[in-house]
């Protein structure tokens, strides 16, 4: 099949892409997806990010008060989009209300983030000085249960490795959407397919009893997904992501996880805290990155250095204490106010 090609400027089969208003001040794309909040965008040509979204694969680029995407459809069954004048024909019909929704619900485009930079900056000497620096930081509004299985994975771990892994978790559990200059995207897994129990076999859908050996695309009978993950590389992190999508399935389920979302900061971080392999810090990283909880500031090693070195918060201990862990929180909420943790991605 011939894979459909990267559109990676607007010149390229102008119709095909759309504009929002956005200046830099309010969103530095290179800053924000290559920060480590999410794991599933790529620079796929200078300036041109490629990721995946709401089950839709998209490219976007800024350029001066503009930021531009495209959006590409599905494949048919024979993975080709015919083409005229090198854009492919079917591109993905999309209703552009529905698209200029999805990225405006991202990036969370309704907070204005100049005045929350001028508020910082008022409050706090040290942000003033990074920040000019790095405009256009904003934290991202992701899907809950890509966020929280891609956190479970960082671990004592780098951007590099995650991404890898998380590109790795996808194109094993996730349904593939299309193929770009032969580089295949997939669907972050539904839940379902986390939990346990193996795929239904491509080859032989129909067929109730495993597929004979020799085809190789079919999960060895009863291989569960603690199995393939430890398959895949996650190492001890495989037993934690099925265990927390078990838990999920038999608890909250997938809408539980979302109603957090409404519920006060605390209670969302205690029920996430009771899931396997979820501690503060990946709690915190999941209010703040997909469960609308501002004031949620992940402290990792980092942080509490900088919490101790640059702002001399006193506390005792030669490590990071849950007590301490909840102190520079605080302090930092009391700094930054009810959108501290957006000041701390910073």
């Amino acid at each position: 099949p011939s894979p459909m090609k990267l559109r990676d400027a607007p010149s390229a089969c102008p119709s095909l892409w759309r504009c929002l208003p956005c200046p830099p001040a309010e969103l530095r794309l290179d800053l924000v997806l290559s920060s480590g909040q999410s794991f599933r965008w790529w620079e796929s040509s200078p300036g041109a990010w490629t990721g995946v979204l709401e089950g839709r694969v998209w490219t976007l680029r800024q350029d001066g008060d503009r930021l531009w995407y495209t959006v590409y459809g599905e494949e048919d069954e024979h993975g080709e989009e015919e083409e005229r004048d090198g854009c492919p024909a079917k591109a993905a019909r999309l209703d552009v209300a529905e698209t200029d929704r999805i990225l405006r619900d991202y990036f969370q485009l309704d907070v204005g983030l100049s005045g929350l930079y001028r508020a910082w900056a008022a409050a706090d000497p040290l942000f003033r000085k990074v920040a000019s620096d790095f405009p256009g930081v904003r934290v991202l509004r992701q899907d809950p249960v890509e966020c929280l299985f891609s956190f479970i994975c960082t671990s004592n771990n780098h951007i590099s490795r995650i991404t890898a892994m998380i590109e790795r978790l996808c194109q094993a559990f996730g349904r593939r959407l299309c193929c770009l200059d032969s580089r295949p995207f997939h669907a972050f897994p539904a839940l379902s397919a986390l939990t346990g129990a193996p795929p239904p076999c491509r080859c032989h859908p129909a067929a109730a009893s495993p597929a004979p050996a020799h085809v190789p695309c079919c999960a060895p009978a009863g291989a569960d997904a603690e199995a393939r993950l430890r398959a895949l590389g996650f190492g001890y992190r495989a037993k934690f992501v099925s265990g927390s999508a078990r838990a999920i399935a038999e608890g909250l389920g997938t809408e539980g996880l979302c109603q957090l979302r409404t519920v006060p900061y605390a209670e969302a971080r205690r029920v996430l805290c009771a899931l396997p392999g979820v501690g503060a810090k990946v709690a915190d990283c999941v209010c703040l990155l997909s469960l609308d909880k501002a004031e949620a500031v992940p402290v990792d090693t980092h942080v509490w250095h900088i919490a101790r070195q640059r702002y001399g918060v006193a506390l005792g201990g030669k490590s990071l204490t849950p007590r301490a862990y909840q102190e520079i929180g605080d302090f930092f909420r009391g700094l930054w106010g009810p959108r501290a943790g957006w000041a701390q991605a910073v």
